[in-house]
């Protein structure tokens, strides 16, 4: 199960009430020292919200050796810092379903039906507003960056959300709040338990 939606949607939350084993997209940002990271135009901030920030291969390559082989290295991300800290072994078993979220999943989406490990794509929605809110009050507890960045990213993402969802629908996922979420991600799971291929 893919699982995206805007920064500060309630991803890693529906992830967590779900039960299912967790694969965390963001995970795979690029470092902040990486040549190819994007700048938001007209300023020197990076683009942290561009596909281009993260190494959607890699996190490809993660689903495809979860589904296969029920385990697989992930990168620690310090967000604070930019920066990989280390790696760790997430394993899932043998379940027949788990979750890859994060605010890129939807990027992905066409990859993971192409090799056959794709079980849906959701896009959480929760309204400009609300998810302001939410997105700050998270990155603020959580020091990611400094108060005047999380301002003017805030304030551009508040503005470009319906883009966002708008783009992340396009590219496959399916828009809906949080409790349709937890609804059809139960019903995967159920779904599932009688087949045996492991997917996303």
């Amino acid at each position: 199960m893919l699982l995206c939606g805007p920064s500060g949607s309630g991803k890693s939350l529906v992830a967590a009430r779900s039960g299912l084993p967790v694969l965390r997209l963001d995970d795979f940002y690029k470092e902040g020292n990486d040549p190819t990271l994007p700048l938001v135009a007209g300023s020197s901030d990076i683009d942290w919200d561009h596909p281009e920030s993260w190494d959607a291969e890699v996190a490809v390559e993660a689903i495809a050796r979860l589904c296969a082989t029920g385990s697989t290295g992930v990168p620690v991300y310090d967000i604070s810092l930019s920066a990989r800290t280390g790696e760790e072994t997430l394993h899932i078993g043998r379940t027949p379903l788990f979750i890859a979220e994060g605010i890129f999943a939807a990027e992905i989406v066409e990859r993971c039906r192409e090799l056959g490990v794709l079980a849906d794509a959701l896009c959480l929605t929760r309204g400009p507003l609300t998810t302001f809110r939410r997105r700050f009050l998270r990155d603020l507890k959580e020091g990611r960056k400094s108060v005047p960045f999380l301002l003017r990213r805030g304030w551009r993402l508040m503005r470009s959300e319906r883009s966002i969802v708008t783009r992340q629908t396009s590219l496959g996922a399916y828009a809906c709040d949080r409790d349709e979420a937890l609804t059809r991600l139960a019903a995967a799971a159920v779904g599932r338990q009688t087949q045996t291929p492991t997917a996303a």
